[in-house]
């Protein structure tokens, strides 16, 4: 299921979300442009579990925590995290307020990254992308917004139809799928799973759920959009 627009229009320009989104996109154009930077970004800005544990104090390995949320290992990976992110941020941070919105999903990223390094501890695996961070963004968005409808592309027959989906559902599978896959993980070596940190989607999804209630503003409340809670 590939998720093309919600039915929540934005009340206000989603400055820090379009921030995140062009922040995400440079570095990725620097990394894919030359090799070399690459391969040194990801040598010394990822997140690597092992080596943030065999140093916890070192400041270098602790901003890797951080750094790591805005670096990705290819193409696919950077648009499906960006799609997301420009669907279901601009509705969260409209919620949140701009300077809220950015101290709650670098929050969500953290706590997505020790989620895996909890789970990982001696995995010598470079780890990057947004996807912990985005995850607690989906997860704010569910809590906001439970019956607003994704409209999603969905191949049937190999052809693709367009289905609007109460985000309750859409997310709701979602967050199963990465649970049904974290709990398999356990089981058998990342690596054997191509490397998805599906913990760390998990930890962040979580971290989303507890925190955005506690980040929404407070003058948004009894203002709703009639798809917010009616989906048809």
């Amino acid at each position: 299921m590939l998720p093309l627009k919600d039915t929540i229009p934005s009340r206000s320009f989603p400055a820090v979300n379009w921030a995140l989104l062009a922040a995400n996109v440079v570095v990725f154009l620097f990394m894919a442009r030359d090799a070399r930077l690459a391969e040194a970004w990801i040598n010394e800005l990822a997140l690597v579990p092992a080596r943030l544990l065999a140093n916890p104090l070192d400041p270098t390995e602790l901003l890797t925590i951080f750094t790591s949320m805005f670096m990705h290992g290819g193409w696919f990976h950077l648009f499906s995290n960006m799609l997301a992110l420009y669907i279901f941020g601009d509705n969260v941070e409209d919620s949140m307020g701009s300077q809220r919105y950015l101290i709650f999903y670098l929050l969500c990223g953290v706590a997505a990254a020790l989620t895996h390094v909890f789970f990982n501890p001696n995995s010598p695996i470079p780890t990057v992308g947004a996807s912990g961070a985005l995850s607690g963004v989906l997860a704010a968005y569910l809590l906001f917004y439970p019956s607003a409808r994704v409209i999603t592309l969905i191949p049937i027959f190999f052809l693709p139809w367009l289905v609007e989906i109460p985000a309750v559902v859409y997310l709701g599978l979602w967050f199963i799928s990465q649970l049904a896959n974290g709990l398999f993980s356990i089981l058998i070596d990342v690596q054997a799973m191509g490397g998805v940190a599906w913990w760390a989607h998990i930890g962040g999804f979580v971290a989303g759920l507890v925190l955005a209630p506690l980040f929404r503003q407070r003058r948004y409340v009894r203002r709703y959009y009639r798809d917010q809670y009616y989906p048809w």
